[in-house]
């Protein structure tokens, strides 16, 4: 499909995505996803896609894509539709859905990290949606790339430790699971959640925290989670290395 000009998506960022892995045409946690799309919509005060106009549209596209078997990375697009110039919504707001996909190839081994110079705005709404205004994760990932490294650890200008550039963050010290807290502005990752259940079931202490880079110094285990990747242990933080082994491969949600 074609995007207008007048798309306030392209022009202003004024909408939502989600990303998702899919095995053999089927999206894994797809009613996860689109619950997380349906509140983003709420803060952002849009309505929700219709669930099977969504459903529709990404199984045109993984089948547009030739993608119906094996791996792929499938992404849905919400905007706010159309508008004139400036920042104001039209006063009914027609938003314009696309599903677009991508062969996607395992995410394989440890992780090099650098803490990022650019900070996350913990008060703001685009912190905790996964709203198309997505230019400081953007420039904290080249900051990563051009340091030579994999990844960005995001401190919020609160100083506390946030996220990844696209993961969110988990780290184990003294035998207990931890990860900043939401309100750090941190997005309520799918895989997030699943890797918390999933150290809850196993008897592994957990807490979600807002502490400064210096509680990672003793840590005994870093790694990162996202919905493509799964966990991913991190190899080295700023230059400290760390022992990837030390991650639980339980911890990890199954990938079938």
């Amino acid at each position: 499909m074609s995007i207008p000009l007048d798309d306030r998506g392209l022009l202003l960022g004024d909408g939502l995505f989600e990303t998702l892995w899919v095995r053999d045409g089927v999206p894994a946690d797809w009613a996860e996803h689109m619950d997380r799309m349906a509140l983003g919509c709420t803060a952002l005060g849009l309505p929700a896609p219709d669930p099977d106009t969504a459903w529709t549209s990404a199984q045109d596209a993984l089948r547009q894509a030739g993608l119906l078997s094996g791996s792929a990375a499938l992404r849905m697009t919400w905007t706010a539709g159309s508008g004139g110039r400036g920042l104001d919504r039209p006063a009914e707001a027609i938003p314009r859905l696309f599903a677009t996909a991508a062969p996607m190839t395992p995410s394989l081994g440890p992780l090099h990290v650098i803490t990022a110079r650019v900070r996350r705005n913990a008060s703001s709404l685009t912190s905790r949606h996964k709203t198309l205004s997505y230019l400081d994760n953007v420039l904290a990932r080249r900051e990563a790339r051009l340091a030579g490294a994999d990844e960005a650890l995001i401190l919020n200008t609160d100083g506390h430790v946030a996220c990844a550039s696209a993961a969110n963050l988990f780290w184990l010290s003294q035998g207990r699971l931890l990860t900043p807290a939401l309100d750090c502005g941190v997005l309520a990752g799918v895989t997030r959640a699943q890797v918390l259940q999933r150290a809850l079931e196993g008897g592994l202490e957990t807490a979600e925290v807002k502490l400064g880079p210096d509680a990672l110094a003793g840590a005994e285990a870093i790694f990162l989670t996202n919905s493509l990747m799964g966990v991913r242990p991190v190899w080295s933080l700023d230059g400290r290395r760390l022992d990837p082994a030390a991650v639980p491969t339980w911890l990890a949600p199954p990938r079938a």
